[in-house]
């Protein structure tokens, strides 16, 4: 039994029956129930009451999970940081397996699994919010075996700067599309990640034998709360 949490945006987990095992013999896991809170700057709150509750919608106790899964963003600091706190906390009082992927590499799955494999080639951009008046993005492709490549790593920048590679895409989703629909138009409605298909996501990445036992962030850039360049008195002198 597979635990998925996903901070990065808004708050998601789920729980699926199967392992990570890295084998392309394994089936996916089959996803058993997905939970999401789409508020901001709850996540703190919310999160482990969601585990708790996605839990009880599986039939699944936290005794009979074998590993947990965690997305590493980018997002907000303090958001991201909440969701893998937990997920490393889980893991290690379980004493199961704890992996970590991009979080834009699972909302690129989720786009993706909507679109038949008849289609052929197909490229996907991704788009969240970042604030700042940013986004974060990263671009994919699916070739004509269904493998998902990344074309272009995860970054940060303005809209308009990124606007003309994220448009020329197939497909266009994430937050971003939402705040900024004159530059970024989507052409599906899907701003966050659903751990379900981070899971998903996961096991396909296992499967191809990649490592996903990092879960460092995936920041991007400094935090908004400056280092002081020099100490203060109190009094003000």
């Amino acid at each position: 039994m597979l635990l998925g949490i996903d901070t990065s945006g808004a708050v998601s987990v789920a729980v699926a029956r199967g392992e990570l095992a890295g084998d392309s013999t394994d089936p996916s896991p089959e996803i058993l129930a997905v939970r999401s809170d789409t508020r901001s700057r709850h996540h703190d709150e919310v999160l482990l009451a969601l585990v708790e509750e996605t839990l009880q919608a599986a039939g699944v106790t936290r005794g009979e999970l074998t590993g947990v899964v965690v997305g590493r963003g980018p997002g907000p600091f303090t958001g991201l940081r909440v969701g893998l706190v937990s997920a490393r906390s889980i893991a290690s009082v379980l004493g199961v397996p704890l992996h970590g992927l991009s979080s834009l590499d699972a909302l690129a799955h989720e786009a993706l699994a909507a679109v038949p494999a008849e289609r052929g080639p197909i490229t996907v951009g991704v788009a969240l919010d970042a604030r700042r008046r940013e986004v974060y993005h990263a671009r994919y492709r699916r070739e004509v075996d269904g493998e998902i490549l990344r074309i272009a790593e995860p970054a940060v920048d303005a809209p308009a700067e990124v606007a003309a590679a994220l448009t020329a895409c197939d497909l266009l989703v994430g937050s971003g599309t939402a705040l900024y629909p004159e530059l970024l138009p989507a052409t599906v409605e899907l701003e966050h990640v659903d751990a379900g298909h981070l899971l998903l996501a996961a096991s396909v990445l296992a499967a191809r034998g990649e490592d996903l036992t990092s879960t460092e962030p995936m920041y991007l850039r400094e935090p908004d709360a400056a280092k002081p360049t020099a100490r203060k008195s109190a009094l003000g002198r």
